[in-house]
């Protein structure tokens, strides 16, 4: 169902969105790693290469609309098309410290990041 589709995936670095580029690859979907840390990105990407998938990671803010327009001219540079976009970066969350939700690095919020990574 998902043989030569290209996907984009934000907050690919680790948990949730590492296992849906992994299991999005094991499928046959070509995968665009996103995510601002580049160590745990970069491992996604091996990862998904070690089972035979295709895939770049592209180190990438998502709350900077730039960065997510980058991020799409980049699939279409290399695959010709996105045919999938699954937005799961975020920051902070249920176990973050209460003050580190209000506001992060740079005077962004968790909610800017979330929705500025789904308009992207």
């Amino acid at each position: 169902m998902l043989r030569d589709k290209v996907a984009l995936i934000t907050g690919a670095s680790s948990g949730i969105g590492r296992a849906i580029a992994l299991v999005m690859s094991r499928e046959g979907a070509k995968i665009i790693a996103a995510d601002l840390s580049r160590d745990g990105g970069e491992e996604t990407a091996k990862q998904v290469r070690d089972q035979g998938g295709d895939a770049l990671f592209v180190e990438a803010d998502v709350a900077r609309p730039e960065d997510g327009e980058s991020l799409v001219a980049q699939a279409l540079q290399r695959h010709g098309r996105l045919d999938i976009a699954v937005n799961n970066a975020g920051i902070g969350g249920l176990t973050s410290p209460r003050r580190n939700i209000r506001r992060m690095p740079g005077g962004r919020s968790s909610i800017s990041t979330s929705l500025a990574c789904s308009m992207a």
